[in-house]
């Protein structure tokens, strides 16, 4: 199953927090884990990450934190994701090393790693001021499922948009 680790979860839930600040400020790892429910140290090290890779600049001092590096328009989710857990891969080969045994005999192999480019595509166009403000491209939105009324089917039915 394709899943963020829980860093990545974090590192976005404060990407979207410092997104909504907007140039009205900066906070610290305390207040953004905090307002999260997040280890405070966790959040510290997920956010100096984010720093490091040039997603966050830090503020020493009392009014001091982290805010965006840059406008929240030009950073994807799939810079934070790679920021923090490393380059995406969905398949155990698709390190550069080609470390496993069936890598020059695998039939599968290419077609996930196009499947792995469209996610990475797909995460790409995906910016944390969309994230910000909620907005996600119709063409993303799943169709909306509803229940006939009693009597005609226990079934959920999807409707068109």
């Amino acid at each position: 199953m394709l899943r963020l680790s829980k860093k990545t979860d974090y590192a976005l839930m404060a990407m979207k927090h410092l997104a909504l600040l907007g140039d009205r400020g900066s906070s610290s790892a305390r207040e953004i884990a905090e307002q999260y429910d997040i280890p405070v140290e966790l959040m510290a090290k997920v956010l100096q990450r984010l720093a490091r890779k040039g997603l966050l600049a830090s503020h020493q001092g009392t009014r001091g934190g982290y805010q965006l590096a840059r406008a929240a328009v030009t950073i994807s989710v799939a810079d934070v994701i790679q920021a923090v857990d490393g380059p995406l891969t969905v398949t155990a080969c698709s390190t550069e090393d080609h470390a496993c045994g069936q890598y020059s005999k695998c039939n599968v192999r290419d077609p996930l790693w196009r499947i792995k480019d469209r996610i990475l595509i797909a995460l790409g166009q995906c910016s944390i001021s969309e994230m910000a403000n909620d907005s996600i491209p119709e063409m993303a939105l799943p169709l909306p499922v509803t229940r006939r009324p009693s009597g005609a089917s226990d079934s959920p039915s999807v409707k068109p948009l």
